[in-house]
C-alpha cells in the first residue's frame, strides 16, 4: 500500500506502469476464472470407468447364466424335469438361484431341456448356415416355436456384420460329443474305454484340464452319458451334437475391423434367447490373447 501511496504522490501512473502492476493487483480467486477447469474432464473418465466396469461385471455374469441354463437344460433332458426325482438338476438349479439367476430363465432351461418353451409349446429345431467377412463360416443352433422369426431376427443381425445367409454346413461334420469332469475320481480314459466304446464311443482323449472328451455317432451321447457317467459316478459337463470344422477349411481372422463385427455379432446372436449354441470355423490370424479369448467365449467349439 505504502509503494502505491508513493506513486501517486510523484505523479500519474504511466501506460507501461500499468501494465507492469496489472497482475499483481488480479486475486488468485479473480484469476481461477481464466483457467479451463479440469473437473468436467476428470468427472468423464470417471464415468467412462464406471461404465466399463459395469459393462464387465454384466458381461461376466451373462456367461455365468449362461453355463447355469445349458447344464439345467442337459441335466433335464438326460434325466427329466422333476428336481425330486433329479439330484443332478437340483443342484444346478440350486447353484443358479445362489448365484441370482432368474426364476424365469431357470423354468426356461428346464422346459427346453423337454422340448418345450415356458409356456408348454412344442419347440422346432432350426440350423442357421452364414458366411461373415473375411470368408468365415457360421452354423447356429436354435430351437423356436416360430421358425420364421428366428430366421428373419439372425439374418438381420448377419447382414449388420456384412455377411449372407449361406450353406455352410459342408464345411463341418456332426458328432456327439461328451466331456466328463476329471473331478476328484483319478479316471483317465484307459479306466472308462472298453465301456465306452461298449455305449458307442468312436473316439476317447482328454483336455487341457484333464477332463475326459468322448466322440461319437450323434446318436450315441444320451447312452454315454447314462452307461459311463452312471458306473463311474463321473460328473458329465458338457452332452452335446456338435458341428466340428473340418480342419483343412479353418478361416484365419485378424485382428481389424473385420473381428470387432465377428465379435459384436457373436455376441448378439450368444444372447438371442432361442439360441442353443454357435459354430464356426474361425481360427486365430494375428490377433492379441485377450481379442482370441473373447472369440473363443462366444463359439461353442
Amino acid at each position: 500500500m505504502a509503494s502505491l501511496t508513493r506513486s501517486i504522490v510523484i505523479g500519474p501512473l504511466s501506460r507501461s506502469s500499468l501494465k507492469s502492476t496489472s497482475p499483481s493487483i488480479i486475486c488468485a480467486q479473480c484469476r481461477r476464472t481464466f483457467v479451463t477447469s479440469p473437473a468436467l474432464q476428470s468427472g468423464h473418465n470417471k464415468w467412462s470407468k464406471i461404465k466399463h466396469e459395469k459393462a464387465a461385471a454384466d458381461a461376466k455374469k451373462n456367461a455365468a447364466r449362461t453355463v447355469f441354463t445349458k447344464n439345467i437344460t442337459l441335466y433335464s433332458k438326460l434325466y427329466g424335469p422333476n428336481l425330486n426325482d433329479n439330484p443332478q438338476l437340483a443342484t444346478v438349479v440350486a447353484a443358479a438361484k445362489k448365484a441370482g439367476t432368474p426364476k424365469a430363465l431357470i423354468e426356461g432351461a428346464i422346459a427346453r431341456g423337454q422340448g418345450k418353451s415356458s409356456e408348454g409349446a412344442t419347440l422346432e429345431p432350426v440350423i442357421y448356415e452364414a458366411i461373415v467377412p473375411p470368408n468365415i463360416a457360421l452354423v447356429v443352433d436354435a430351437a423356436t416355436e416360430n421358425t420364421k422369426r428366428v430366421i428373419e431376427d439372425l439374418n438381420q443381425m448377419v447382414k449388420k456384420a456384412n455377411g449372407a445367409k449361406s450353406p455352410s454346413k459342408f464345411l463341418f461334420e456332426r458328432r456327439g460329443r461328451v466331456i466328463f469332469e476329471k473331478g476328484e475320481s483319478g479316471l483317465d480314459v484307459d479306466d472308462i474305454m472298453e465301456d465306452a466304446i461298449e455305449a458307442g464311443a468312436e473316439d476317447l482323449e482328454n483336455d487341457q484340464e484333464g477332463n475326459i472328451i468322448v466322440w461319437s455317432d450323434p446318436s450315441s451321447t444320451q447312452q454315454i452319458c447314462k452307461a459311463v457317467g452312471s458306473k463311474f459316478n463321473l460328473k458329465i459337463a458338457e452332452s452335446d451334437i456338435v458341428w466340428h470344422a473340418i480342419e483343412d477349411t479353418r478361416a484365419p481372422l485378424d485382428s481389424s475391423d473385420e473381428l470387432v463385427k465377428f465379435t459384436d455379432l457373436l455376441a448378439s446372436i450368444k444372447d438371442y434367447p432361442d439360441v442353443q449354441a454357435i459354430w464356426s470355423n474361425v481360427s486365430r490370424g494375428n490377433m492379441s490373447d485377450d481379442e482370441w479369448d473373447r472369440v473363443t467365449e462366444l463359439i461353442d467349439e
